[in-house]
């Protein structure tokens, strides 16, 4: 059937190396990025609004200091996601990452329906942070709220930034790196700088209860918004305690979102099968010690209570009497968040290029640019249609579909591992997951039930957009692939 058929992989490695002859064939991308630059894009996208805004939300909404808890809980969840990711990143080094996993292993509808959930993910992460940043960016520079702010009309600031990071990322991916590069500098110095000043401003008292005693959210809340787990195993809704901690770390997932994104460029690495794996563990190991270090000073520095949601770091440090951290985390939030976008802009192109090459989305989509080696056309298309997103839209409420689209895909890839296994024992794995297929169970189990966390409308609005796409893979997917017109040819 034509939704089970699947791509051979040698004929994915092939076009790892140049383009495909023929129909849907591209202009191959350039191989430019070092194990260094790869590590430099994951600490780039990962580190950014979990880091400067989800800790003290979820300190002060859901977990209290046990936030730390559910930081540490998202690190294993996505580690053992990385351990799965590095596997298929270094065997099928290639664009597309879950998504050509996908159509290797399972088939092309599982492939669309991951290319689908991914471009989601990247793309409405991509126009959340961009408000926060125009919003930090009022706060350092005291630029008018009406235009840079989350009130305003048309969010100037939202749409500025990410026009000139898609000029950025169109004229070429070493630019990119070396930009993300620079700005993931400025921002481990300012997280050092909190955790090194911080650490002597913390009162032991204020992380006494570690885990809050558990108590009804205000307000009782709704069905829609209580997690789907409290409903299936018919659970009273709380905040705090064991399920509040939970619950936040299934938000906190958001934070840790972006090392999947490395797998996405495969085809422009020196060397796939050694870079690829220490960008994966190298960048998660990085942040994840940062996201615990920080939570557990900022709990310990102000009462979970009294967290400000707005800005938690730099309030914490005015409160002690240091309003000038305040002012350089403000700095480290505009630099960290930019760096973030600059990421997930580029990994929407990468996205974007494997599906058009494929003829799941428009052929000229799969073409890179000439001169620069870039998936130019879905960069463009992707820049624009975020920053309309960003400029008219408060999506705050939606940031939680960025985890679960997020835990979707990494629920397909630890899948994809034991199944390639199986069909393809001949292929060569230069990094394989310890105890197949136990870890990769483990994994999938583990996403699947931070996905339960989440909140019930968080789900029917992602069963509404997976709807939407399988509607789009029926109209043109499936009567455009590449892999169809191929079996139709040699049916006839």
């Amino acid at each position: 059937m034509g939704w089970s058929r699947t791509m051979p992989v040698e004929r994915i490695l092939a076009r790892g190396l140049a383009g495909v002859d023929g129909e849907g064939g591209g202009s191959p991308l350039k191989r430019t990025l070092r194990a260094r630059d790869m590590v430099g894009f994951g600490v780039g996208i990962i580190i950014g609004t979990g880091i400067f805004t989800l800790a003290g939300v979820e300190a002060q909404q859901h977990a209290g200091p046990a936030v730390t808890l559910s930081f540490l809980i998202g690190a294993i969840v996505a580690g053992l996601a990385a351990v799965c990711y590095a596997e298929l990143a270094s065997s099928v080094p290639t664009a597309g990452s879950a998504y050509t996993y996908a159509f290797a292993t399972l088939g092309e509808v599982f492939a669309w329906i991951i290319g689908w959930d991914l471009l989601l993910e990247f793309g409405l992460g991509l126009a959340v942070v961009s408000r926060s940043w125009s919003g930090y960016l009022s706060e350092l520079f005291g630029l008018p709220p009406e235009w840079f702010g989350e009130d305003a009309t048309v969010n100037v600031g939202a749409v500025a930034i990410i026009a000139v990071l898609t000029v950025v990322a169109v004229v070429g991916i070493r630019e990119s790196a070396w930009l993300t590069n620079a700005l993931v500098l400025v921002k481990l110095a300012v997280c050092v700088l909190i955790l090194a000043v911080g650490v002597f401003y913390v009162d032991p008292a204020n992380l006494t209860p570690f885990i809050p005693q558990a108590q009804p959210p205000e307000g009782g809340g709704s069905v829609f918004t209580q997690p789907v787990v409290s409903g299936v195993f018919g659970l009273e809704p709380t905040v705090y305690g064991i399920g509040g901690m939970l619950s936040a770390a299934a938000v906190v997932f958001f934070a840790y979102t972006g090392f999947e994104a490395l797998a996405n460029l495969g085809e422009e690495t020196r060397r796939p099968n050694r870079d690829l794996k220490i960008g994966l563990l190298g960048a998660l190991g990085v942040c994840a010690l940062l996201y615990v270090g920080v939570s557990l000073v900022l709990t310990g520095m102000v009462p979970y209570t009294e967290i400000d949601t707005g800005a938690p770091l730099a309030a914490a440090f005015s409160r002690v009497g240091l309003p000038w951290i305040g002012a350089l985390i403000a700095l480290g939030a505009v630099t960290g968040l930019t760096s973030v976008m600059m990421v997930e802009l580029v990994t929407i192109g990468r996205i974007g290029f494997a599906m058009g090459r494929d003829g799941l989305l428009p052929e000229k989509i799969g073409t890179a640019h000439p001169r620069w080696g870039t998936p130019h056309r879905m960069t463009i298309i992707g820049g624009v249609v975020c920053a309309a997103i960003a400029a008219f839209t408060p999506i705050t409420a939606l940031a939680d579909m960025v985890s679960i689209g997020a835990l979707a895909a990494m629920i397909i890839v630890a899948v994809a591992v034991p199944v390639l296994r199986r069909t393809r024992p001949d292929l060569e794995r230069p990094f394989r997951v310890p105890f197949s297929p136990v870890v990769p169970a483990l994994t999938a189990l583990a996403c699947l039930y931070l996905m339960l966390n989440l909140n019930l409308d968080t789900w029917i609005r992602f069963a509404a957009w997976l709807a939407l796409g399988l509607v789009v893979y029926a109209v043109y997917g499936r009567r455009h692939s590449l892999m169809g017109k191929e079996a139709a040819r040699d049916q006839a």
